[in-house]
């Protein structure tokens, strides 16, 4: 992978603002910001970005919460003259910068910010898609035709073709999966649409950009693609700012290893099967082989545990006891494939689905044929489909030589960096050479703002009397708190147990993760006086609700890992091969940083208020738990319930 470098490009008048300057008392941001607040880690990390930036540095920095860190880095990309990659954690950090951000940057600047936004392909409407479906009977039932004519119409107005735009259309559309253009059917430069594309207007933005917004998948995707020589997504760069940076090396372990689905293999049998008819060249043969193809792809996935998450190293022997079945399904994909190069006239339809059927070919070689020490196998049921996984047991070695050593600069940013007020762990896991860090603390008032109640008197949470009793001390501190709280937890399976044993004890009004969409959930706490919301790790992070309605949060124990995790056991089994002490580590470290990420859910201004509560008292009675006191703000700690009481009250 090669990135190259441009010229820098200053910006005429801009090019007199600095960072320091743009921040300061009296500065661009002070006149154009109604709640404008001099805050002194915000230029601190503003000034450490641009020299990262000037010097072709690496930085890393871990912000609290109220530093406004989205402006100290995005302020010095666009003075840079460098064209910047910002990488978000989520789609709404995405749409929060490209939509809010940047426009109000915009009013500061007298040059245009050239900036653009990229979001994976399903995300977009294939054009090609939506005139073939008009034409073509593909959709089903009436709720798809319903959809279908909200689409067509929208088609005919949008600029960007995104999804995000279509809020009539529902997050599991099925009209709009047969629409959206997803590169497993994409004929490239040889469709009809190429230059009305909305891919290809979304490339055409990226290039005249200098801030380039995406998100970590996209990006690592990218990164992926660039290093097998499949093609690269993203515009040439020089500087790439990871923000939510610690979600970092899981989405990096996702694209740098291997997934083969039965999904995938009967998404291609219903394209291909879809296409052949479209286009006119089935034949009795064809559909012989794609029945075929179904069949052996059932018999081969059903020989796989139903699991949850389960992991797999007997390569040798399945293969020995499966091989009829595994060269069956081997056999039935080269046949499809060979079939479809055999159609005449159709190379810009057939070519997508002969390369899909190869690289399902070459997926199901690689994971079964020619196991990798460096990667760890397992099997994952979700719904209908059965996934055969290898994640990369290591990433800190593929980072650095694909990203931090190819890269002059790369900034990484969140409020959970450090562990223990030090970096060691990350830059030990992702491999970061040579980093210049800073701590840049919240100019919060942790310990007049939240009161932290560690209940002293409750079992260890791996005790089977631990729920009901966990479930006396929540109902307590929500009839203190007047509800208005986030209850989390490790597992489903605890939530939906403390859930029942509470709905009939809580006069608040409760809701619970899966009642409904997040966003919903999230929209109906928000606008519910004295709610609780049930949740788990997706509620962990990314969640912001400023003010009163959110004035309690409870944690049900310290988030460790689940150690038979798959992932998790390879990762710390390679450490204790290599004589280290996985527990304090990897596994300590990666929890106090997961704590740390909860407990920030509450404080997200400076008038906010509210006290914490983790039900795990491990934190106060194990050696360990001092890692994890020393990696969170300076919360005022008690363990009596009166002053919980006391701190709502007053």
């Amino acid at each position: 992978m090669s990135i190259a470098s441009q010229t820098d490009r200053p910006r005429g008048a801009s090019a007199r603002l600095t960072p320091k300057s743009f921040f300061a008392r009296n500065g661009a941001l002070s006149k154009a910001h109604p709640n404008y607040e001099h805050r002194p880690g915000q230029i601190d990390m503003a000034v450490a970005v641009a020299e990262a930036l000037a010097d072709r540095r690496h930085l890393i920095v871990e912000a609290g919460t109220g530093t406004g860190k989205t402006l100290a880095y995005l302020v010095p990309s666009i003075l840079s003259g460098k064209r910047v990659i910002i990488s978000t954690g989520t789609k709404a950090l995405q749409e929060q910068l490209f939509f809010k951000d940047l426009p109000f940057l915009q009013s500061m600047f007298p040059e245009p910010i050239r900036a653009c936004y990229m979001k994976g392909r399903q995300n977009y409407l294939c054009r090609q898609k939506l005139y073939d479906a008009e034409r073509e009977p593909i959709l089903t039932g009436m709720e798809e035709r319903k959809e279908f004519q909200i689409i067509r119409d929208w088609e005919k107005v949008t600029k960007t073709g995104d999804r995000s735009e279509l809020g009539e259309i529902p997050e599991g559309s099925s009209a709009w999966w047969k629409m959206d253009a997803r590169s497993d059917n994409c004929s490239g430069q040889k469709c009809a649409q190429f230059e009305r594309c909305f891919i290809t207007e979304m490339h055409r933005q990226a290039l005249a950009s200098d801030i380039v917004v995406v998100n970590h998948h996209l990006f690592f995707a990218d990164l992926a693609a660039r290093d097998r020589a499949f093609g690269s997504i993203l515009p040439d760069y020089e500087a790439v700012i990871f923000d939510e940076a610690h979600e970092i090396e899981d989405v990096a372990g996702q694209y740098f290893g291997l997934s083969v689905s039965n999904l995938q293999v009967h998404e291609l049998v219903k394209d291909v099967a879809a296409v052949s008819r479209r286009k006119q060249f089935a034949t009795p043969e064809l559909d012989r082989s794609l029945i075929q193809l179904g069949d052996r792809c059932d018999e081969f996935f059903a020989l796989f545990p139903h699991e949850v998450r389960q992991g797999f190293r007997n390569h040798k022997q399945f293969l020995h006891a499966n091989d009829a079945v595994y060269s069956e399904l081997q056999l039935a994909l080269k046949t499809v494939s060979a079939r479809l190069e055999l159609v005449q006239n159709a190379v810009e339809d057939t070519l997508p689905l002969v390369r899909r059927a190869q690289l399902l070919q070459q997926g199901l070689r690689y994971w079964l044929e020619t196991p990798d020490p460096a990667n760890v196998y397992w099997v994952e049921a979700r719904g209908r489909g059965v996934y055969l996984q290898a994640t990369p047991i290591d990433v800190s070695k593929m980072l650095a030589s694909r990203l931090f050593d190819r890269l002059e600069t790369v900034v990484l940013t969140s409020a959970t960096l450090a562990v223990a007020g030090e970096f060691d762990y990350l830059q030990k896991r992702l491999g970061v050479p040579n980093a210049r860090t800073l701590s840049i603390e919240s100019p919060y008032d942790y310990a007049n703002q939240v009161l932290l109640y560690v209940p002293p008197h409750l079992p260890d949470p791996r005790q089977p009397e631990f729920s009901w009793r966990a479930a006396d001390v929540i109902h307590e501190v929500l009839e203190a708190s007047r509800g208005r709280a986030f209850v989390l937890f490790t597992s489903y399976q605890q939530m939906r147990q403390v859930y029942e044993m509470l709905k009939i004890r809580l006069d608040h009004p409760m809701m619970m993760q899966g009642e409904a969409p997040r966003t919903a959930l999230l929209e109906k706490f928000r606008q519910t006086p004295g709610a609780v919301l049930f949740g788990t790790s997706s509620f962990w992070q990314g969640i912001d609700v400023q003010g009163e309605q959110l004035s309690c949060v409870i944690i049900d124990r310290l988030p460790f890992a689940v150690p038979s995790d798959p992932v998790i056991a390879a990762r710390t089994e390679a450490i204790r091969q290599a004589g280290g002490n996985a527990f304090y580590e990897y596994q300590v470290p990666q929890a106090a940083l997961a704590l740390k990420q909860g407990f920030g859910r509450l404080i997200r201004g400076a008038n906010d208020r509210g006290a914490l509560v983790l039900l795990d008292n491990r934190i106060t009675k194990l050696p360990y738990g001092r890692v994890f006191f020393d990696s969170l703000p300076p919360y005022r700690l008690t363990k009596k319930l009166e002053d919980i009481q006391n701190f709502f009250d007053a």
